[in-house]
């Protein structure tokens, strides 16, 4: 099955939303959570008395029950907010990092098919939403998506008409339409079981499902299926069918 769409649940492959945060142009206190805390007031001639010198805006000797709780909330009130500013800007840089630009979008989703195809084809990416951002408007009868970060390895994908409505189908969970339709992976893809249409990750003590670079074929009649290997545990450098016995079930290809 294609990683890029890995498991019908569109939240898997939602972008990653930026976080918004305060301006990061703060006082002391994002380093410090007491660095800006002001003393109280000071009688100056109550600490000329206390210390001999005059003048001195030492910090009170004596110091009332209320005054300590009043400093000690402002103090957890500027550590808290520090800290939660420290997160937010860790999670802004994070989600830098990782939010490709549409052109680096274009270029994955293109190295999914050979160049003849993916050239022309249309490239599109899933909205925060589920719902599909065309990045480029194609010629050809194809539709390519970029790799999906969510899954362990690149998987990006070029699906001609009837297997983008087959794809479609499996994400909505309705019986998939007639007609064989074809997709490719030249970058390979991981899967989290090859018997269970819907598992999102693989069940206890067993593994990703690692394919090579392989097209798939979908729709095809059972007897075609037949003809192939359907084991839980497939040998992926020889074809076999993923998900067999299901309304889902198609052909891995390797392509060496």
């Amino acid at each position: 099955m294609p990683g890029s769409f890995g498991n019908p649940h569109p939240a898997v492959n939602a972008p990653h939303r930026p976080a918004v945060i305060p301006s990061p142009g703060w006082p002391g206190a994002l380093h410090h959570p007491d660095r800006n805390i002001v003393p109280a007031p000071i009688d100056e001639h109550r600490a000329a008395a206390e210390t001999g010198k005059p003048g001195i805006r030492a910090w009170p000797s004596r110091v009332t029950a209320g005054e300590a709780a009043m400093h000690a909330k402002e103090s957890m009130y500027r550590f808290t907010i520090a800290t939660t500013m420290l997160l937010a800007m860790g999670g802004l840089q994070a989600a830098d990092k990782k939010a490709p630009t549409d052109a680096e979008l274009i270029a994955s989703a293109m190295r999914a098919a050979p160049a003849s195809v993916a050239k022309n084809a249309t490239i599109v990416v899933p909205g925060a939403d589920g719902t599909m951002r065309t990045l480029r408007k194609g010629t050809n009868a194809f539709t390519c998506m970029p790799d999906n970060p969510a899954t362990p390895g690149p998987d990006p994908m070029c699906a001609d008409k009837n297997a983008w409505a087959w794809l479609g189908a499996y994400m909505a969970h309705k019986p998939p339409p007639s007609g064989t339709g074809i997709a490719y992976m030249l970058q390979g893809g991981v899967d989290a079981s090859n018997t269970d249409p819907s598992a999102m990750k693989p069940a206890a003590g067993q593994h990703w499902i690692r394919t090579g670079p392989h097209l798939m074929i979908f729709g095809a009649d059972a007897a075609f299926y037949d003809a192939y290997p359907k084991s839980a545990t497939p040998d992926t450098s020889v074809p076999y069918v993923m998900w067999a016995g299901t309304p889902y079930q198609h052909l891995m290809a390797p392509v060496h």
